[in-house]
């Protein structure tokens, strides 16, 4: 059998085997194609839980309310205010850590009021190769990943997730804004929605891949490697200088090195 075909069969028996289940659920490919398997497996017995914080992509908020729609699935929303967390705040390097903590601790609670079994999250067996202190928490916690214990990678998921024909296929990977600030400077509201009105600009131009890491009145623009020369086409450079000047920046920079996950974490050494 097809390896891939052997990962989604021990999917659906893992999932089969929780018998209900609470999904942490983002609207990325990871996550969508869970709540998919996991809704075929289990019918009414799963339940999506969508985050709405300060820290997460409005746009994201919208996608992922789309799709639980359309596979029929009980979505509920936490709106949890993590920036009343000081010690989050202070953004040290177990910054995901204390996030996720708070997180899935708060998701573990509707979890036994639903009376249901298991919370899971859209982890897969590639997260474990980048510095990822959230994992300590998803663990302490005893939150399931199912797409990690069925070993399947971001690959596996996004070519399974073409064959059912899932729009979240080749959706480009995201994460909160709060990685797009360097440990130790302060994360605040006013950082982070600057963050995301340079994003969702320069993402509206026509570039699937973008993230603005912020440096004080620096902004980094990574983008995929294969529109880097794109972003210096003069009308569209001159357009998204204008922009981000006008929500503060002083400097903009282009990172030659294009958008790579964990960016951030370069500087941990």
């Amino acid at each position: 059998m097809n390896i891939r075909r052997e990962k989604l069969k021990n999917l659906r028996k893992i999932l089969s085997e929780m018998e209900s289940v609470l999904i942490a659920y983002s609207g990325g490919v990871d996550s969508t194609f869970l709540l998919k398997v996991a809704r075929e497996e289990l019918g009414d017995k799963v339940t999506a839980v969508t985050i709405k914080s300060e820290i997460h992509h409005l746009s994201e908020i919208t996608i992922a309310k789309k799709m639980a729609q359309k596979f029929k699935v009980k979505h509920l929303f936490i709106d949890i205010s993590i920036l009343s967390n000081k010690e989050f705040v202070n953004n040290p390097k177990e910054r995901c850590y204390i996030c996720k903590k708070e997180i899935f601790s708060r998701i573990s609670e509707i979890a036994k009021e639903l009376n249901l079994n298991f919370v899971a999250d859209g982890s897969n067996c590639d997260d474990i190769r980048d510095y990822r202190p959230g994992m300590k928490a998803i663990r302490e916690l005893k939150i399931r990943s199912p797409l990690k214990e069925a070993l399947l990678g971001k690959d596996d998921i996004r070519f399974l997730s073409k064959e059912m024909g899932l729009p979240t296929w080749n959706k480009p990977s995201n994460s909160c804004l709060a990685t797009r600030i360097p440990y130790g400077d302060e994360i605040t509201q006013e950082k982070l929605k600057r963050i995301e009105q340079a994003e969702s600009f320069i993402h509206n131009l026509g570039f699937e891949q973008v993230r603005v890491r912020y440096y004080n009145k620096l902004a980094k623009i990574e983008v995929g490697e294969k529109d880097l020369l794109l972003l210096m086409e003069k009308d569209l450079k001159k357009k998204i200088i204008v922009k981000l000047k006008k929500l503060g920046f002083i400097y903009i920079t282009l990172d030659l090195q294009g958008y790579r996950t964990g960016s951030m974490n370069e500087e941990l050494g």
